[in-house]
């Protein structure tokens, strides 16, 4: 229940940075971030993570909130053997590819729990980049393009001609 929570206030904190600045803010007083999130979590956060975060306020740390949700987050799928994969990809992909991939890494790592993060990133052209464990598998079109362009920077073929 509470690791919902803290993913509900991830997702809030990832997606609208105006709401971390207002929690860093010294202009803005406690008891008016503590009303602002209790608005906005009221009846999606269980009344415990409410208290909890109304207890930051109260002692002054709210600022430290996006860090504490990551550092809870962060033990509990150590403690339940959750492993964190990020997929990067250049457009949307539908569920079909994620959870065929997801199948993939699970049996390339023998991971039982899997957490999928799906980001999309146009730059990367196409292709997809995934991350997991301190892994990278980078099968961009961008990495292609810049590993050609060191080719042709370094023109090793000329070399070998003389």
């Amino acid at each position: 229940m509470v690791y919902k929570d803290m993913q509900f206030l991830q997702s809030i904190c990832k997606s609208n940075p105006d709401f971390v600045n207002l929690l860093r803010s010294p202009v803005v007083k406690s008891d008016k971030k503590d009303a602002i999130i209790t608005a906005i979590a009221k009846d999606r956060i269980s009344k415990m993570t409410l208290t909890f975060t109304k207890l930051l306020t109260d002692k002054g740390r709210e600022e430290d909130l996006p860090e504490i949700i990551n550092a809870f987050i962060t033990q509990y799928n150590e403690i339940h053997s959750i492993q964190k994969v990020k997929l990067t990809t250049a457009v949307p992909v539908s569920d079909d590819v994620k959870n065929s991939l997801l199948d993939k890494v699970k049996k390339s790592t023998g991971f039982d729990k899997v957490e999928m993060e799906a980001v999309v990133n146009p730059n990367i052209i196409g292709g997809f980049i995934l991350e997991y464990n301190n892994n990278l598998v980078d099968a961009s079109v961008s990495r292609d393009l810049k590993d050609i362009s060191k080719q042709f920077r370094e023109n090793v073929y000329v070399r070998n001609i003389r």
